[in-house]
């Protein structure tokens, strides 16, 4: 067998959340080029049309379906909809999530605890959704997107930390649920260079980051839309319950800024 044969994804059904922008939608386009249909889901409809029709453009299948994955009921009809599109689902990216900078004294803990719902419920309740139906496929195969915020330790991060923290350990044990048919794997970004955070980084911040990151550079999109490739494809089949820490080499205990 060719190995290249190992990274595609051809016959697989994919939902990934955040695909309007970002990382999101470098995974989806990603997994369209694998030969995935892929479902794209965001909060703006108008992003994910525009992914969704990229891809449809380049010759792959896609949708677009509005989703806040902060609302159960539109968690579960995303889930729906895919199925209703595809007639099957094999494949899940939680990626919606963040959280800004905050203060431990004075962030309501009402404000804690969405925190918490935004990066881990939902990721949860998707997981719920989906894991019958790759169950009945066959098999199936769950990315979480945690963060490098989630073991770095550095100020005002008290909130988004945890909650990344708590992703990656969830990732962890729901490998362990759900082997061997399904696997689940996260990947922990460090400091990505987005459209976003390049309009608003100040040039002093960002060459302060590439200096205290050893290969010298911020990632970009696509480096983290290759892992998530890996991780999706037969080249990790022998691969769950992992965090992969994509971050240029940064120190795992103290955050390179």
């Amino acid at each position: 067998m060719n190995l290249l044969d190992r990274f595609t994804l051809h016959d697989r059904v994919a939902i990934v959340t955040g695909a309007g922008r970002g990382i999101g939608r470098a995974i989806a386009l990603a997994y369209a080029q694998a030969g995935a249909q892929v479902v794209c889901a965001a909060r703006t409809l108008a992003d994910v049309e525009q992914v969704a029709a990229q891809i449809r453009a380049d010759g792959g299948q896609a949708i677009a379906v509005r989703c806040d994955v902060n609302d159960a009921e539109q968690r579960e009809a995303l889930v729906a909809a895919a199925h209703e599109a595809f007639g099957k689902i094999t494949h899940l990216v939680n990626n919606a999530g963040g959280a800004g900078p905050n203060n431990p004294l004075e962030l309501p803990f009402e404000a804690f605890q969405q925190t918490l719902a935004f990066n881990v419920t939902s990721a949860y309740h998707l997981t719920q959704l989906c894991v019958p139906h790759m169950q009945q496929a066959g098999g199936g195969n769950i990315i979480n997107i945690t963060s490098g915020a989630a073991r770095y330790v550095q100020k005002q991060f008290s909130a988004y930390g945890a909650a990344k923290a708590a992703l990656s350990h969830m990732t962890r044990l729901l490998s362990q649920d759900f082997a061997p048919l399904v696997r689940v794997n996260g990947i922990a970004p460090g400091p990505i260079l987005t459209d976003a955070l390049n309009r608003v980084m100040p040039a002093s911040m960002r060459e302060a980051m590439e200096k205290n990151t050893p290969l010298a550079r911020l990632g970009e999109v696509e480096d983290i839309a290759i892992a998530a490739l890996y991780l999706a494809t037969p080249a990790s089949s022998w691969v769950t319950g992992k965090i992969l820490e994509i971050d240029g080499g940064a120190d795992s205990s103290v955050w390179p800024g």
